[in-house]
C-alpha cells in the first residue's frame, strides 16, 4: 500500500464518522517496517461525550494498548484532516515518525496553520506530508458542516 491507499482508509472511516453525526476525520497508524495497520479509527466525540475522543487519540491509544509501549517509533500516522495542538502533541509524545493529513485546517490546525507546533525544538519532530487527497478529505468536511448548517 501507498500513502494514497492509506488515506482512502482513513476517508471511508471518516465518511463513518459522519453517518454517525460524528465530525467526518479518520485516521489510522501503520507500522513502518510490516506495514501493518495497528489502528483505524475515527472522531467519537460525539458518541463518548469526550472532547479529547479524536481520531489520532484514539489510534494512538489503541496502538500504545496493542504494542505495550508509550513509544510508537517507526510508524506512520493517515488522518484526513491537519491534526490540532492537542493532537500534534500527542503524536510528538508518541514518537510518531511520519505524518500524511489530508485537508489543511485554517482555523484549529497546529502544524502548518495556527501555533505550529513542531516549529518548536522542545517537541519531537516528525516529518510531514500535508495535502494527500486534500479535495476529498475538504469535500467531506465542507459537505458535512454545510448539512448540519442547513438542518439548523
Amino acid at each position: 500500500m501507498n500513502e494514497n491507499n492509506y488515506m482512502e482508509l482513513a476517508i471511508e472511516h471518516a465518511k463513518k464518522a459522519a453517518s454517525l453525526n460524528e465530525v467526518p476525520i479518520g485516521a489510522l497508524l501503520v507500522d513502518e517496517k510490516n506495514k501493518e495497520i495497528l489502528s483505524l479509527r475515527h472522531n467519537e466525540i460525539v458518541s463518548k461525550k469526550n472532547p479529547l475522543s479524536h481520531a489520532e487519540i484514539l489510534v494512538i491509544e489503541e496502538a500504545c494498548k496493542l504494542k505495550k509501549t508509550r513509544y510508537l517509533v517507526n510508524t506512520v500516522i493517515y488522518v484526513t484532516l491537519e491534526p490540532c495542538a492537542m493532537c500534534a502533541a500527542a503524536i510528538s509524545e508518541a514518537r510518531i515518525k511520519r505524518i500524511y493529513f489530508g485537508a489543511y485546517d485554517e482555523k484549529k490546525g497546529a502544524i502548518e496553520n495556527g501555533i505550529r507546533i513542531f516549529s518548536n525544538k522542545n517537541y519531537f519532530q516528525p516529518e510531514i506530508y500535508g495535502g494527500i487527497k486534500e479535495k476529498e478529505c475538504s469535500t467531506l468536511l465542507k459537505s458535512f458542516f454545510y448539512s448540519k448548517r442547513k438542518s439548523s
